[in-house]
């Protein structure tokens, strides 16, 4: 996934408010409530996570807002409107979809599944042939080469990608997501991750996501949804308050241990100051290249192609071991970190790296800085810093003073019950 734009008419719809009433879900001849009685109230182009043990009740959750299964009692609103009692198959052309493992029908094209609600909706077939195109540059798939691929023929994580681009093909302003990566490898998931992340930088949807995985909700989520069984809240909050401040000893063993370490997936690598590197093109002369490697302090400079992406590392004694080709010297760079990633993504980066470093890319895929253990351990000390600052403060500060700040913020800045 990467950088778009909007709608094929090119004014892309942006989020819309959600709000839950009393949400509630009975089936037949169960002795309680699946889902008893949720509120809660999400804003305009944020992600939220639902997180929680399995059964507690968080897919049944999500599903009730575009109603594939039907609610036993309360209201949801979209936008300010109620659309409990519309047409549930008008109401999910407004919402897009994307569930584990793609959901892609097998017997369709990949342009034919992205298709599929532009096409239901009633849009001219010029207009559908753009936003296909149009889809798939934006989830990173080159369209001459994937749009006549069938779902067999591509990866999981192509898959997850088309399901993503199938979901937001008619510009809905609601994204659910019903652990859409749960199904790939980790480096697959982790990927997709910072794809999905940069692709909500540039259309600040509604997104509403379903995980099991802890790290997924902290790396992923404006705030979080901590759920119990039958989806009651033990807490609704920033990731920063929830690994810092657990509301009780439910949510403090399901954040697990290594909360300090944890908070690593709260900070991106744009956000810390990054190292900088000498840096060369394809195209610059050799002599300037032996200047610069004369000169850099590191012993070793980054050519980059012509369009300024990172390409090889090189280093004094490559060209010389390459007879002064410096088209056969130096490493090819394998790896990169965007700027989008999180520490803990460059911490993995940077230790796989036989050198102890990786290049920064910036939105399409642009030399940004480099990033370091020295660059990592400054931003964790830090972190720890400041969470030893705010648990002394939390210490001081007498509990009828919290209580009432904790109130305001989940009331006033977007509101939850737990029914």
């Amino acid at each position: 996934m990467g950088a778009g734009k909007g709608s094929g008419s090119g004014s892309g719809s942006h989020g819309a408010t959600i709000e839950l009433d009393n949400l509630t879900k009975r089936y037949p001849g169960s002795p309680g409530p699946s889902v008893d009685g949720v509120s809660m109230a999400i804003r305009a182009g944020e992600t939220v996570v639902l997180v929680g043990p399995s059964g507690c009740g968080k897919s049944t959750t999500l599903k009730m807002i575009n109603r594939l299964i039907e609610p036993t009692g309360g209201r949801i609103r979209i936008g300010g409107e109620d659309v409990t009692g519309i047409d549930p198959v008008r109401l999910r052309r407004r919402i897009g979809y994307a569930i584990q493992s793609s959901g892609l029908f097998p017997h369709m094209t990949v342009a034919q599944n992205i298709a599929l609600v532009p096409r239901t909706a009633g849009w001219p077939k010029g207009r559908i042939a753009r936003r296909v195109e149009e889809m798939l540059h934006l989830v990173g798939l080159d369209p001459g080469e994937f749009h006549d691929r069938y779902p067999r023929q591509l990866s999981g994580g192509q898959q997850q990608r088309v399901g993503v681009a199938r979901a937001l093909a008619a510009d809905p302003p609601v994204l659910l997501m019903d652990e859409p990566f749960g199904a790939v490898d980790p480096v697959t998931r982790d990927r997709l991750q910072d794809e999905l992340l940069r692709l909500q930088g540039e259309l600040h949807k509604t997104i509403v996501f379903v995980t099991h995985d802890f790290d997924e909700a902290i790396k992923l989520g404006d705030r979080i949804a901590v759920l119990r069984e039958r989806s009651h809240i033990a807490q609704f909050d920033t990731p920063e308050a929830i690994l810092t401040q657990p509301a009780d000893d439910f949510v403090s063993g399901f954040v697990g241990a290594g909360a300090a370490l944890k908070r690593l997936n709260l900070t991106r690598v744009r956000d810390v100051k990054l190292t900088d590197c000498p840096t060369v093109t394809v195209d610059t002369p050799l002599q300037e290249i032996f200047d610069k490697l004369r000169t850099s302090g590191p012993r070793e400079i980054l050519v980059l192609d012509r369009h300024r992406r990172p390409y090889k590392w090189l280093r004094r004694g490559d060209l010389l071991r390459a007879g002064g080709s410096p088209a056969r010297a130096g490493a090819l760079v394998r790896d990169t970190v965007p700027g989008d990633a999180t520490l803990r993504d460059a911490l993995e980066a940077v230790l796989t790296d036989s050198s102890g470093r990786a290049a920064v890319t910036g939105p399409g895929g642009e030399y940004a800085g480099v990033v370091d253990m020295t660059t990592l351990t400054n931003a964790v000390h830090r972190l720890l810093e400041a969470d030893r600052l705010e648990a002394l403060e939390h210490r001081h500060t007498p509990a009828q003073e919290r209580a009432p700040q904790t109130r305001a913020a989940q009331e006033g800045d977007g509101g939850v019950s737990t029914g």
